[in-house]
């Protein structure tokens, strides 16, 4: 290409880039793109979401290469989105089904994977990792809804820290290819999967479906002693060799990409709360016992593409908080079958995870206490109510409610978790509590706080 076209070229997709960008920022308060409720704080809010957003298709866009792949977070402090949890790194990495792969990790003491009780010393292993090797986009890359259909997505394999083989080190490796080979017995993880319906999108697209990134969460119970897996990826065969020169065609294709990324995400995520979460009210569309109720949750359910996917081990269930100044609310769960991890915690509506490192704006099963009749009760509160399991709403009057169960293998259905809520005047908060309840100082308050940040900052490689 002359340098005169190349010029014209990439001008031109970068103006496609802006404007892109442009009709993202219209999802902040354009009624008609169904944003969070338009007041100061939200709109704040609303852009720096857009940017974590664009932060993402940064480096989705230009920064990314199934032949040589290496991980990413998906979600972080810097992009928060889609209530991510707070106790979890997310991470992927693109990569080709029809290849093979080799995931190499290190971990510390990881007792705690096979129900042991952990070295009261030392440090140790994530609380719970997940791997899953999956065929399709992203969780809202399309901005359309029709994502959710069954099929459109589908998972093709996956692996959690129950069954990750580990050498005596504490090193493993985790096989990707299409099909596990002949005399192979360690870790191993399908990247295809044959499918017996059409694709409701795509109906002449084949029935094997060759995964296209390898997603996963490591989870985090004791944020003093636990540790992230620092993950290796590398196609096998590959190694040593170099991408070809960058040259106009990939730029202009990686400009678009990435502006349509933006655009997609925050179309999908606007729509997805108002419809079928019905986060404003039930409209058709809102799906029935799933639609967020106010200050109260919906029916518990299994992971799934029509609720926005999620962690595949998850069960989750759903709400928003709506509180005066002078008013707390109480949640209660009880979990008859013990999960490998419990988390709860509150986001705004955009469904960014409210502040969790400078304050306690989420508690796990390790961080919260458990009264003696066996029940986990959290109270959301503006102000701190000198209770342990206080989840600080940052002075957000409303905002989305998120607890989490995983197991590796889920229980019937009548062993499930169940959890309620009730509203409570702020100043009668302690007289809906047992007696027993573990009070706290501010004093240790603020150590509780030093060691969120401390995590945090660790967490996501700050130095």
């Amino acid at each position: 290409m002359e340098t005169d076209e190349a010029k014209k070229s990439l001008h031109a997709a970068f103006d496609d880039l802006i404007e892109s960008l442009e009709k993202a920022r219209d999802a902040i308060d354009q009624p008609e793109l169904m944003p969070a409720p338009a007041h100061a704080r939200n709109l704040a809010e609303g852009y720096r979401y857009l940017m974590g957003f664009l932060h993402s298709a940064i480096e989705r866009s230009f920064h990314q290469d199934p032949d040589r792949p290496a991980f990413r977070n998906a979600l972080s402090i810097i992009n928060r989105a889609t209530i991510d949890n707070a106790d979890a790194v997310y991470f992927y990495a693109p990569i080709d089904g029809r290849e093979s792969y080799r995931i190499q990790g290190q971990v510390a003491d990881h007792g705690h994977w096979r129900g042991e009780d952990s070295h009261s010393e030392g440090r140790l292993a994530p609380h719970y990792v997940i791997f899953e090797a999956s065929a399709g986009v992203l969780a809202g890359d399309s901005g359309d809804l029709r994502e959710l259909m069954p099929g459109v997505k589908t998972q093709t394999g996956r692996l959690d820290s129950s069954l990750i083989e580990v050498e005596p080190d504490g090193h493993f490796e985790i096989l990707l290819a299409p099909e596990r080979p002949e005399g192979h017995s360690g870790n191993f993880i399908s990247t295809l999967k044959i499918v017996g319906r059409p694709h409701p999108l795509d109906p002449d697209m084949p029935p094997e479906r060759y995964a296209n990134h390898i997603s996963g969460r490591q989870l985090f119970y004791d944020w003093e002693r636990e540790d992230a897996i620092h993950l290796s990826i590398t196609q096998i065969g590959n190694e040593g060799t170099a991408p070809p020169p960058y040259n106009v065609q990939t730029a202009i294709q990686e400009l678009q990409r990435c502006g349509e990324l933006v655009r997609g995400q925050m179309a999908f995520w606007n729509a997805f709360w108002t419809i079928p979460m019905g986060a404003y009210g039930k409209r058709e569309g809102t799906m029935e016992g799933i639609g967020f109720p106010r200050n109260g949750f919906n029916t518990i359910n299994a992971a799934s593409g029509a609720t926005g996917g999620g962690m595949s081990t998850n069960l989750y269930a759903g709400g928003i908080y709506e509180l005066e100044a002078d008013e707390a609310l109480i949640v209660e769960t009880r979990i008859p079958v013990k999960p490998q991890y419990v988390g709860f915690q509150i986001g705004n509506l955009w469904g960014e995870s409210m502040e969790y490192g400078n304050s306690t704006g989420s508690l796990n099963g390790a961080q919260s206490i458990m009264d003696s009749d066996g029940t986990i009760r959290w109270v959301i509160a503006h102000e701190d109510p000198g209770v342990a399991n206080w989840i600080d709403t940052t002075g957000h009057t409303e905002g989305f409610l998120t607890p989490r169960w995983a197991y590796s293998e889920t229980p019937e259905g009548d062993e499930w978790p169940t959890i309620s809520a009730r509203k409570v005047r702020f100043e009668d908060i302690l007289d809906h509590l047992p007696e027993n309840t573990r009070r706290i100082s501010p004093e240790e308050r603020r150590e509780q706080i030093r060691i969120r940040q401390a995590h945090v900052l660790k967490r996501y490689r700050s130095f």
